[in-house]
This record gives C-alpha cells, structure tokens and sequence, in this order.
C-alpha cells in the first residue's frame, strides 16, 4: 500500500481519482509548520501540492521514504530540486495543465490595453461617462511578436491570427520550416522583432537570457506605441524602463500578471495611465486547476505503481553502477550539445547523434538525452534534464536520429552530433581521455585534440600562413589569455579549410571578437561559453 499526502487544495476531481485508485491511501495536510511537515513527509511515498506548501532543503533533509513529489502547475521553485535529488526524489510537474487557460489571459490582458477595458469600468464606477476618453484600437491588422514559441506561445498566435493580425516570433530554436508551418514571421533576435510589432508578448521562462528582456538599452529599439504584455514570469521586462517609455510615449501600454517578487501590492506601475495589471491568474481558471490536480494524481499514481516517469524536473532514477559507468560520456555528451547550440546559434530543424565504438553498446539512451539538456538548456530554464530533455526537443519540432555502430574510429569510444536547421550545418565529435578529461576532436569535419571545457574561442579560417600569428596579436592587444589552441584542416594540403578552437582564460570583450573576424582569411569566430573542467550538471553528481 503506497501513501500519499495532499499539503494544497487540489481540484475534487484530482481527489476523486485517489478515492478510486487500487492499492492507494492518501491524506490531506495544509499549512503545516516546518517541523510538522517535515515530520510528516517522512510517513508517505509521495507528495502532491501547489504554490503554498515549501519544500525547501530543511524539510526534505534525511528523509528515507519519500519517493516523489508532484507540483500540480509548472512552476517548481518552492521545491528544492537539488535537495531532492540528493535524497533520490524525482520531482514533476504538470506542463500542458494550464497552458490554454495562460494563453487566453495573456490574450485577454492584451484586448483590455487595446480598448481601455479596466480605466473605462473605473470612470463608470466613479460616476463619470468618459466614452470620448478612451478611444481604442483594434488588433485586426496590427502584428503581435511573440518571444517563445512553446506550448502557450503558439496557442497565442493561433488566437492573435483568428483575430486577423500578423504573427512575428523570435525563439531561438524556431527554424524558418517550422515558422512557415506555423504560420508565423521568424525574426533573426529580438532586436529585429522589436522594431517590427505593434504588441508583444513573452511566453519564455527566467533566464540570464531572458532577465530585462526589455531594458534601457533596448527602449530606443521599439516601435514607437508598442504595447507590451507579460503573463509569463516576472522580472523579464525592466520596470523602471517600462515606466520610463510609458512617460515619454515609446510605449502606450503595459499589462502584467506577473511580478518579479509575488505577491505584489506596490510597483510604480500600478495606476499609471494604460496599465492593466493582475495578480498573477493565468492558470486560475477552474478549467486549469481540473486538469492539473488530474494530470498531477496521475502522474504520482503511476510511478508509485508501475516506475513510469513523466514531465520530472530534477533527476532519471539511475542506479549507481550504470551512473558511474556512464558519467564520463554523458558529461562529454552534454558538452557538445552546449557548444554547438552556441557555434550553430539559430532555429535547428534535424539532430543527428552517431555513437562508435565501445560506447555503442551501452545505454546510448542516456547519452543522447544529455546531449539534449545542453543543447536545450540554454533557451529554457533549469527544470531541463535527462529524463524531460528529449521530450522538450521533440515537441519543439526538432527531428532527433540516432546511429550506433560498434566499430571503433581513431578512438575506443566517440560520440558525433550534427545539427542542422535553416542554410546552416554543424558538427562536433568528442571522447574521454581517462576517466574524466572531454576532448573535442572534431569540428565540422576538422580533425583536432582541444580541451571541451571553459570559454572557447571558435574561428573558421583558410588554411594559409599567418592567420594564427595575427589571431593571437590581437587577443595580446586586449589583454586576453590564452590557455591552450588547437587547430584542424581538411587533408594534408595547406591552402583549404581550417578550423581553430582556442580556451580562453578570459571573457573576450565584443570589440576583441569583432576584430578576429575581421582577420582576412577568417570566415566566422564565435565565443562559446562551457562548464569548467571538472564541473558537472546535478543530474550528473
């Protein structure tokens, strides 16, 4: 018999399916101080909640029977994940629960700033007929731009297109083939979108990436009354820039259900001249709060039952034998998927992964994941792992293949990635040297030996005299160190294609990487950014 312990109020009909499920018991505990809930925790196999009950390190500490935890919602961030990694508890959560429920508020916030819905109700209950005041605009023919084309972000240009506008959207793993299918104007950046749209709207999570998404320097970028909607998290538009363009006329409405520090009763926002603001109720529709209890019970129900892992935000339930027989190649996988998401840098399409040699023979399964969690985890947030990492590439379109062949190469083990998407493809192949050194030995078809690990200067270049030298002049121009360099050609012919990888012990400034592209004879240089030698993942440890 497996328990359960509800700490939120969850939908009846979440309840409803533990009445009815075989082999079950659960209890209903709100609101319970620390020590009481961390006492309880430790008499069930599994917990189900919402936004009130904090699980943080203290309460999960030295807990031996909890199995797993189940957030009805997305958002996981009252939940230790690296606490409950360490005492082996898979977290989930519910992603598609509230997705539509999201959208149309989101939706519904930008219709109110185009017709003056909240100030007009005010005037009315104030006693005042101000029809003349707050004449609108309508959406049918504006273009609404779109950062993030997840699950709610594409329910939200369906609806922005049934309304008659134009759809433009910038994700960095939305390719022109999948933005055509769609329906939708792919920008290049951000900053391209911003110039082009009369709303905009983020359906992105918080990320170093994502953080002032809208911020002093960008004010000047808009298009002059842009409006702009957040529903999303808090903290990716700036607020002193928010009212900084609604003072001077850059931007001509603001609505936000989400605030960087909740709850939020001040913000100099709030009563300003068009702005809607709402207390963070995108999911709070009956609708939603069903589907997630359901989608959570479930999930709970069948890992205590059949092992089955769903939508988990921390960790695969891997034994230790396999974890550390596995570690080195997964972490080598994992970096190649962080640089080439980097070197490739737009909207990928195809990912093609081959394993040779003696790796070829193991559980691939996890390699191929970890390479997903790199390539992924720079545009979404930390909840990405080896169990959620796969599905998250798939249902962002991108075709995913796999080869093993046994047969060895130039080493006993290697992995190769290649990653396509619009007129661009690229290719990386790694190993291990002993137990725990990732090298880089290939890249676009260059053979070389470079260190996989910290800042990473990669430039393409023709294979003539010189261009090193000058490379290396100006990285000593701008006081920038180099740790180590590796350079590959095509054959054994000098004159054709080449390839330079150089670690970094610096950051180099833009000024730097611009003037290395600026070399004759060097096509593309791009810095990318991997973990330190020796750092792993949580998922890894």
């Amino acid at each position: 018999m497996y328990r359960i312990i509800v700490l939120d109020d969850i939908a009846q009909e979440g309840l409803d399916l533990l009445d009815a499920a075989d082999g079950i018991e659960y209890e209903i505990r709100k609101g319970l101080p620390v020590d009481e809930l961390r006492s309880a925790l430790t008499e069930f196999d599994g917990a189900i909640l919402r936004s009130g009950a904090k699980l943080t390190a203290e309460v999960l500490e030295g807990n031996r029977r909890l199995k797993a935890i189940v957030r009805a919602g997305v958002g996981t961030d009252n939940i230790d994940k690296v606490a409950a990694t360490r005492q082996g508890i898979v977290v989930m959560n519910t992603p598609t629960g509230n997705t539509v429920s999201t959208a149309e508020h989101a939706f519904a916030l930008m219709l109110a700033l185009s017709r003056n819905v909240a100030a007009a109700n005010q005037s009315l209950v104030e006693g005042r007929w101000d029809r003349k005041k707050y004449m609108g605009t309508q959406l049918a023919g504006k273009t609404l731009g779109i950062v993030g084309m997840g699950r709610i972000g594409r329910e939200v240009a369906s609806r922005a297109m049934a309304f008659d506008m134009q759809v433009a959207a910038y994700d960095p793993f939305l390719s022109d083939e999948q933005a055509q299918k769609l329906g939708v104007q792919r920008c290049e950046t951000i900053d391209d979108l911003l110039g082009l749209v009369d709303y905009l709207t983020v359906h992105t999570p918080l990320t170093d990436e994502t953080r002032g998404l809208i911020g002093k320097s960008r004010l000047d970028k808009l298009k002059p009354g842009m409006r702009v909607i957040n529903a999303a998290r808090g903290g990716i538009y700036d607020t002193d820039t928010l009212v900084e363009g609604l003072k001077n006329g850059q931007i001509a409405g603001v609505a936000l259900d989400v605030y960087e520090s909740e709850p939020c009763t001040d913000s100099p926002l709030f009563g300003m001249p068009g702005v809607v603001c709402t207390p963070h109720l995108g999911a709070s529709t009956e609708e939603a709060q069903t589907q997630v209890a359901v989608e959570g019970v479930h999930l709970l129900i069948d890992f205590l039952t059949t092992g089955e892992i769903k939508h988990a935000v921390n960790v695969a339930a891997l034994d230790p034998k396999t974890l550390a027989e596995m570690r080195g190649f997964m972490d080598v996988a994992y970096r190649l998927g962080i640089m080439l998401s980097q070197w490739h840098g737009g909207g990928i399409d195809t990912v093609k992964l081959t394993f040779r040699g003696e790796v070829a023979g193991k559980n691939t399964k996890l390699l191929t994941n970890a390479f997903c969690v790199g390539l992924l985890e720079r545009a979404l947030d930390g909840d990405i792992n080896i169990v959620n990492a796969e599905v998250l590439l798939r249902e962002r379109g991108i075709e995913l293949t796999e080869e093993s062949h046994r047969e060895m190469s130039a080493f006993a083990s290697s992995i190769t990635a290649e990653v396509e998407g619009g007129d661009r493809k690229v290719t990386a192949g790694g190993t291990m040297l002993g137990h725990n050194m990732p090298r880089l030995v290939v890249l676009d078809g260059q053979r070389l030996e470079a260190f996989l690990d910290g800042g990473m200067l990669l430039f393409s270049h023709q294979d003539v005299p010189g261009i090193i030298g000058k490379v290396g002049n100006v990285f000593g121009q701008h006081n920038i160190n180099i740790a180590q360099m590796a350079v590959g050609r095509s054959g054994e012919q000098a004159g054709g294609n080449a390839i330079g990888v150089l670690n970094l012990d610096t950051v180099p400034t833009p000024e730097s990487i611009d003037a290395v592209q600026a070399v004759e004879g060097i096509s593309q240089a791009r810095f990318v950014q991997l973990p330190s030698a020796g750092s792993l993942p949580t998922w890894l440890q």
